[in-house]
């Protein structure tokens, strides 16, 4: 159990969003530790190159924790290049079943241009509907507004990305403005 006394580490807003052969993965930089801003400046979105392949990968949760998903997955994707999907449900098994990882609190969305998969300590590699899927503490901000750019608007992924981010942001407490964005093409 939690300790009561230490407020959690929250602040995280990150979306991907693909459309017209190009997929946008966009985090914001705030960390908060309980109601005070620790920093505003994150950079939770990376580009990855193992093995010669491009991936993109924006995480939310305990940074010392995303980092060790993020090397696990960038070996997993030397041991399978150019297959992010299978490199994607090898990480979550061991993420499921790897009692150190088990305790790792942290969520990822990845891409490598073609897929887009959010991948949880649960075990889970989820393809989103709707080419749009959002994680953290204004993720559902960020994924509502998303998605309603994709229905309504012929705006590009970046468009979307940024404006989804930017409305999360003015709504939610853990989320500012200061974006990291990475473009993939298919």
């Amino acid at each position: 159990m939690a300790d009561q006394n230490f407020p959690g580490w929250h602040g995280t807003t990150i979306i991907g969003v693909r459309r017209g052969g190009r997929v946008v993965i966009a985090g914001d930089g705030q960390v908060s530790l309980g109601p005070t801003v620790i920093k505003g400046s994150a950079r939770k979105v990376r580009r990855l190159s193992p093995g010669g392949s491009d991936v993109v990968a924006g995480f939310a949760g305990s940074t010392a924790d995303a980092f060790t998903l993020l090397e696990r997955l960038e070996t997993k994707l030397e041991a399978t290049p150019g297959q992010l999907a299978r490199a994607s449900v090898e990480l979550a098994k061991d993420w499921r079943t790897d009692k150190y990882l088990q305790k790792l609190e942290a969520m990822l969305i990845v891409t490598d241009g073609r897929d887009l998969f959010v991948i949880t300590g649960a075990g889970d590699v989820l393809e989103p509907e709707h080419d749009v899927a959002a994680i953290g503490s204004g993720g559902n901000f960020a994924l509502a507004a998303a998605r309603g750019l994709m229905a309504n608007t012929d705006i590009d992924a970046e468009q979307i990305a940024r404006e989804a981010m930017a409305i999360a942001s003015e709504i939610c407490v853990y989320t500012n403005g200061n974006l990291t964005v990475e473009t993939i093409d298919e």
